[in-house]
């Protein structure tokens, strides 16, 4: 019988954080989102949490509770970087470990077969949880007969549990309350309003109910819960990158030679990626030169590719944007891969005038001429000021839009990058004015205080100004259109 452990490091950004700061432990300290006073809190310790400290707080607002409150940001690249070392140190409990890709800090390992190694599994698992206390950080271990009951108990047992029978196993998991398992939050408040607090309270909705009024997140957690959805181990293979390389005989500066010899080291690159299984993520190239220091760049396809010629077509597109200081004299390709996963065909797939795997790829291709930050979508906020409730992120894929119906056309508010002072003699223009609407606060930064008005101009326009009171200015911010 198959022998599943989970290893659960719970809250691992914030593990990470204090193993960065040793000092920090003796304080309250938080995660935040990003490093502003209207950061957004996303974990806490306990000491934190004592003085009132929880997610979903802004910074600001949350050293009012405690003074003495040490927070930072923990970036994707570190929790990848983790989360391939713990993995890394697994390993040498046994060789299959399947870091999870929903929540990182969850692992789930092979347990069967292990006590020819340790007295017991019983030790194997306090072994394991032993040796990433050595390296600073907390986990539970649970060793079970399923990967849904494994993680359950992992997630609200500390140290370490073994079962016995899958029926002890099962009879654990279904007593684990559901608001430690990672569902959305709104949806653990809609449950807790039902009256559904564990899994067991769970398992007696239907599936397809589940689905329709809580989402895939819920419905895909039901399904494991019961048994119905299984998947096998996927073990973790800490490979190196691929990388081909070449030295010239002589200083190379013609752009479509270049590219040819790219395209002969990428084409081994994508037949060993092709033999393991994997999949082209980005492919990175240095250039060295006659003297002087080397030179990298790099593309990203719009999704993880084997299609040789995808690749070129973003690499011409990149070296065409560049202007190489000096000869080239060698090139050192290093290709960063993802497991490749097959598509999945539908015998009655929906034809859509809109490809959205083409829109990707021409996005792809904008990113390899202009730059990573060319391409970029407006995000909403929860900030105090208004140029603060949005921010530029990278668009990574394109979606289908969903409009919302409305009976009237709505109007679209544009704000100016940077306010505009208003001069006394426009002003004199103004027609009509509606307000005001009053922001004010920033005490935590400096003092802000705008009494905003819509106003309509002599020629028609609507226009969005407010005056500051302690600079006893007025500013455009913005007009409707």
């Amino acid at each position: 019988m198959d022998r599943w452990a989970c290893v659960d490091v719970p809250a691992l950004p914030l593990q990470i954080l204090l193993a960065g700061n040793p000092a920090w432990a003796e304080f309250p300290v938080a995660v935040v989102a990003r490093e502003a006073p209207q950061g957004e809190i996303v974990l806490v310790n306990r000491k934190a949490r004592r003085a009132g400290v929880h997610p979903g707080l802004r910074y600001a607002a949350a050293l009012g509770l405690a003074a003495d409150l040490r927070a930072g940001t923990v970036s994707p690249s570190e929790i990848d970087g983790c989360v391939a070392a713990l993995a890394a140190r697994m390993v040498r409990f046994t060789p299959d470990v399947e870091p999870s890709r929903e929540t990182p800090g969850v692992f789930w390992l092979d347990a069967g077969g292990l006590t020819s190694l340790f007295r017991s599994e019983e030790a194997w698992a306090h072994g394991v949880a032993a040796d990433l206390a050595g390296c600073g950080y907390h986990a539970a271990v649970a060793v079970g007969f399923t990967r849904f009951g494994a993680y359950a108990v992992a997630r609200t047992r500390g140290g370490a549990a073994v079962f016995a029978s899958p029926e002890e196993e099962q009879a654990a998991a279904r007593r684990v309350p559901v608001a430690r398992l990672d569902l959305p939050p709104d949806v653990v408040g809609m449950l807790d309003l039902l009256g559904i607090d564990t899994v067991a309270d769970f398992l007696r909705l239907p599936a397809a109910g589940v689905r329709q009024r809580f989402g895939e997140e819920a419905y895909t957690l039901h399904r494991r819960a019961s048994g119905e959805l299984w998947t096998p181990l996927q073990p973790y293979r800490d490979e190196p990158p691929s990388e081909e390389r070449i030295d010239l005989d002589h200083a190379e500066t013609n752009a479509a030679r270049l590219l040819a010899l790219v395209e002969r080291l990428l084409a081994p690159l994508v037949r060993s990626l092709e033999r393991r299984g994997d999949a082209l993520a980005e492919l990175v190239w240095t250039f060295s030169f006659e003297w002087g220091a080397p030179e990298r760049y790099g593309v990203r396809p719009a999704a993880p590719t084997l299609d040789v010629r995808q690749i070129i077509e973003l690499v011409r597109l990149r070296l065409e944007s560049v202007e190489l200081p000096r000869g080239v004299t060698g090139i050192a390709l290093v290709a960063r891969s993802v497991p490749a996963r097959a598509g999945q065909l539908a015998l009655f797939a929906a034809v859509s005038r809109r490809d959205l795997a083409a829109a990707d790829r021409a996005l792809a291709r904008i990113r390899a001429e202009f730059g990573e930050a060319s391409i970029v979508r407006a995000t909403l906020q929860d900030a105090h000021l208004p140029e603060a409730r949005f921010r530029w992120e990278p668009l990574l894929a394109t979606r289908l839009p969903r409009p919302s119906p409305s009976a009237s056309r709505p109007l679209v508010r544009r704000l100016y990058t940077r306010p505009m002072p208003l001069s006394p003699t426009v002003r004199g223009t103004f027609a009509r004015a509606a307000g005001p609407h009053i922001v004010s606060g920033g005490w935590w930064m400096r003092e802000v205080h705008r009494e905003y008005h819509f106003v309509r101009s002599r020629n028609g326009r609507l226009l969005w100004v407010y005056y500051d009171r302690p600079r006893a200015r007025w500013f455009i911010h913005g007009e409707v259109e």
